[in-house]
Formats: structure tokens, sequence, C-alpha cells
């Protein structure tokens, strides 16, 4: 049987990461390398981060890039069998926000020192922090971040809609040229999808204990009849059960559509690639589902672990809170886009440049909801999106259940792989 082309990439990066561990373990000469393993990010906005962090510790220390796969899945397994195995060349790790309460439970990442926790908390928005933080203790600072909002046509829009009901009417009263953007494939971001609604609409997957199923029904049912509303709306795209984000980005670039739910990287995108959109593309929060409660959005971006099995802990962490300064996030927003963790950056007329959005960013950010923190949440993301797909064959008052099951299964590491 042949080997998938993802896991011959997989055991690839392996490999050549495997040899760049021995030679750097094998430097007898200069400063300590540290390890910072994390996605290649392609303006170079990294790479400069770590060069600036290296001559900044006067030969304390020196950051080496150890570039992980593009797909998230594929970094999350590659980090997970070496940490596993004790790997001693992982020092400083760029890590999804939801890999958090997994890699402190498994103890593969170290908890911050308070005196260091308590400069990375000073004026970080409190979404992003929170994606860092696990039972009280901060387990990875936050670096960059991200969170969705709601784009839209201004000329074929005298308003941004305040709920999704709003937005549907809207989009159905404009016929052509009034399609939603959204993502309805199987996977990750159809998990986002419905804890972004469900939180909107005062809900949550797990309780606060993170142990027990939540989905509460009043609120779990309202989301779920927003979905199959979307679904079956002669406003949705046709492909909603295929679609991503970049899908739908492409999707609203052509011009065909009044609304799209996504990530900020979509407005440099249709500046380049399609001015004339761009000149119509206005921003707003995302819509929110009851009309007398404000949307909260999952937050997204990526957070600095300290490996637990790191030959140079105390350094990897003074490596760490020099890459989250200000210094680099700013270079980070200016060079990669890539919005700031830190809320007085917001203020910055160079960073608000970057973000004509900054202002309604940054509110949306502050109270963002995060996905279930667990260290059984890949489980949960599956179950969840398992249950849900297509949206347009949802049942609320049937799959309330349906998914409370599903959830509770993952929690049981029952019967999902």
């Amino acid at each position: 049987m042949p080997v998938p082309s993802a896991r011959i990439y997989l055991i690839l990066i392996l490999l050549a990461l495997s040899l760049q561990g021995c030679r750097r373990a094998s430097e007898a000469e200069g400063p300590p390398t540290l390890g910072w393993y994390v996605f290649k990010e392609q303006s170079g906005a990294f790479e400069q981060a770590a060069e600036y962090c290296s001559n900044r510790s006067q030969g304390r220390y020196r950051l080496e890039l150890e570039y992980l796969p593009t797909d998230a899945d594929l970094q999350r397994e590659l980090l997970v069998r070496r940490l596993a195995a004790g790997d001693r060349d992982i020092d400083l790790i760029g890590m999804d926000v939801i890999w958090t309460a997994e890699f402190a439970e498994a103890g593969w990442i170290l908890p911050w020192p308070d005196d260091r926790a308590d400069r990375v908390r000073e004026e970080r928005i409190a979404g992003p922090l929170a994606s860092g933080s696990y039972q009280g203790r901060l387990w990875a600072a936050p670096f960059t971040t991200n969170t969705q909002l709601l784009w839209y046509r201004t000329d074929r829009v005298s308003a941004p809609p305040p709920t999704w009901d709003a937005m549907i009417d809207a989009a159905e009263s404009i016929g052509r040229g009034g399609l939603i953007q959204a993502q309805g494939e199987r996977y990750e971001g159809l998990t986002v999808f419905f804890v972004s609604l469900l939180a909107s609409a005062g809900g949550s997957v797990l309780d606060e204990s993170g142990r027990r199923v939540s989905l509460e029904t009043a609120p779990t049912r309202r989301a779920l009849e927003v979905m199959r509303r979307l679904a079956r709306s002669p406003a949705s795209d046709p492909s909603l059960a295929s679609r991503r984000e970049d899908q739908c980005r492409l999707a609203f670039e052509s011009g065909n559509s009044a609304f799209m739910l996504n990530y900020t990287y979509v407005w440099p995108s249709a500046r380049a690639n399609a001015p004339e959109v761009a000149e119509h593309m206005g921003w707003a929060r995302w819509p929110g589902v009851d009309p007398s409660r404000a949307s909260r959005v999952t937050v997204g971006g990526i957070n600095l672990g300290v490996g637990a099995h790191g030959r140079h802990p105390d350094l990897a962490f003074e490596a760490a809170e020099c890459l989250v300064s200000e210094e680099n996030q700013r270079l980070a927003a200016r060079l990669g886009g890539l919005p700031p963790t830190l809320s007085a950056l917001y203020d910055d007329p160079e960073i608000r440049d970057v973000f004509p959005f900054a202002e309604v960013l940054r509110a949306t950010l502050a109270d963002a909801v995060q996905r279930p923190r667990t260290p059984l949440y890949s489980d949960i993301s599956i179950a969840i999106s398992r249950t849900l797909h297509p949206l347009n064959e949802i049942d609320p008052e049937r799959d309330v259940e349906r998914l409370r099951q599903a959830v509770r299964r993952a929690l049981n590491s029952e019967g999902l792989l």
C-alpha cells in the first residue's frame, strides 16, 4: 500500500530535523544555539526577530529557526512525536493556540516563571493572553494573534448587519452578487464556526472544569439553527460544504459575494489581487446570534512555549520574552501582516496603516472565546465537525443530543479514529 504524500513529507521533515539537531548538539564553540520550531513565515519577519534577539543577547545565545510543515495537523504530529520522546533539541515552540492544554498536561512545555509571566501579561489583549494560559498558569506567551471579522461590500450593503439572521435576509434581498462566504468543510474551520456561534448564543462546549460536556440546549439549538439556515439559504455559496478560508477568500475576490467571514489576511490579498473589490470592501465585528448579545469569536494565532527537555531552559525563556516584545510584534505586523497581542500597538499609526480595521479587531480580540481548553481538544474538534457536516442536513432538535454524545465520547477517547 503506498504511503500518503503527507506522511512521506512528515518522515522527510523528521529526518531533516533530526540531522539538524545532531549538528547543533555537536557544536563545541560559540554561544549555545536555541532551536525555535515554528512554521515557515513567508515575509521573513520570524527570521529578523530571531536575529534581533540573538544580537540583543550579547553572545548569551543564538536562535536558529527549525521550520515545521505549513499544515497545522502535521506540525502537531511532528512535535508530539519528538516531545514525547524527550527531544532535547526543542528549545522554543511556535504553538497553535489550541495546543496549550495538551502540551502542558503532558509535561512537554514548562510553565513560565512568575516574574517573566508577569511581564508578558502586561498590556496583552485578554483573548490572546487566555489562549496561553491553563489552570491558572501561563504556559505559552502570546506572540501573534488573529480572529475573524465580517467583510462586506459597501456598494451592495448600506451598513453591516448586526446578526446572522439580518445578514442572511440582506444577502437574499440582494440576489445576484449577494452570496455569503463561510467555512463549511469538515475540518477545524467548521469547529471554529460552531464554537463562535455557540459562544455568541451564550453557550459553551465544556463546563468551566473542562472535563464535562456543557452544550446547553437553548444556545446549542440556536447555533445549529443559524448553521442550517445559512446552508439552506439561496444566498449560501453552492460549494459551502467544501469551503475553507482560502476558497472563501478567492470567491469573495471574484466579485460575486456580498459577505464573508474570514481572517484579516483577506484585506491585503484583495488589495493586491482584486483592487476593484477592495475599493468597496468594508469590515465589522462578526454578526451576533442574539440581537441583545455581542458576538464572541474564537481566537487564533501563535504562542511561544519552552520545551520541557531543552538543554537551556533559562536562556529559552529569555529568548521567548524577547521574541514577543513590542519590537518584534511591530515587525511581524509590518512585514507579515500578523496582528499583535499588545493592546497599545493598535493605537500606533504604523500599525493602523497595516490594519485600518484595528479598532474593531482589538475589540473582538478583547472578549474572544477560547476553543475548549482540554488536552483532548483534537478529539473534540473531530467529533464536532463530523457531527455537523454537511450543514444543510443539520436537524437542530435531533443534533443537540447527537452533539453531546459525540463530545462525551471524545472526552472518554471512545470510537473516534
